[in-house]
């Protein structure tokens, strides 16, 4: 019983840590890509006509690519210190 305790609670720190980690992954793409650019990242579901196609697909790709490594390294960070 104590086991499958612990598992639950894992899980659930898992969570927590992993939108932290998703969160302040979205935080430093802003502000690498604001003090790059000279503004913030465009939003993908911007309509506007002067947002540059490029940029939208630039933007998505570093978000993604960071959200999905900050998210590995908070589940197998999580792992580790529930193991021990």
């Amino acid at each position: 019983m104590a086991e499958k305790n612990t598992s639950m609670v894992a899980k659930v720190v898992g969570m927590g840590v992993t939108l932290g980690a998703a969160w302040l992954a979205h935080k430093l793409v802003d502000t690498a890509w604001e003090k790059a650019r000279g503004h913030k990242p465009p939003s993908p579901d911007s309509t506007d006509e002067d947002v540059n196609f490029s940029e939208v697909v630039a933007a998505a790709v570093i978000s993604s690519a960071l959200v999905a490594l900050s998210r590995v390294l908070a589940t197998r960070g999580t792992a580790k210190l529930v193991a021990r």
